[in-house]
């Protein structure tokens, strides 16, 4: 049974950085990073193509998050970082991250593109 692992969150000012890591006991195709608040629904972050071939280590990322967030891929770990910086107040949630998520060639930032998930970990960013 394939499992993800998160680790890295915790509580920061703005302005400020986080690190959050993903260990996968398999790689599948495509790994994205999705966070959630309670009353919201969990949106997607940024993504990161795992699989080899010429695709490999293309990233996406949401709106709100580019050229602040960064996804990276360390194969020979299983694992795909998100590096946080100049976070706000408004990127507290609850992180997950998943893989699958492949369509048409693209890593999708969709959650129900993707099939298995890890437990998450708190990220709180105060202002």
């Amino acid at each position: 049974e394939d499992q993800l692992v998160e680790t890295g969150g915790g509580s920061v000012q703005a302005g400020g950085s986080l690190r959050l890591s993903c260990e996968a006991t398999r790689l599948n195709y495509c790994l994205a990073w999705f966070r959630q608040v309670p009353g919201n629904e969990r949106e997607g972050v940024g993504s990161i193509y795992t699989d080899n071939g010429p695709k490999k280590g293309t990233t996406s990322y949401a709106d709100s998050v580019k050229g602040r967030f960064t996804v990276s891929l360390d194969n020979a770990k299983n694992t795909v970082t998100l590096q946080m910086d100049s976070l706000r107040a408004e990127d507290t949630g609850l992180y997950y991250c998943a893989t699958g998520g492949l369509s048409k060639g693209v890593c999708r930032l969709r959650p129900s593109k993707y099939r298995v998930w890890g437990r998450g970990t708190q990220v709180t960013v105060s202002s």
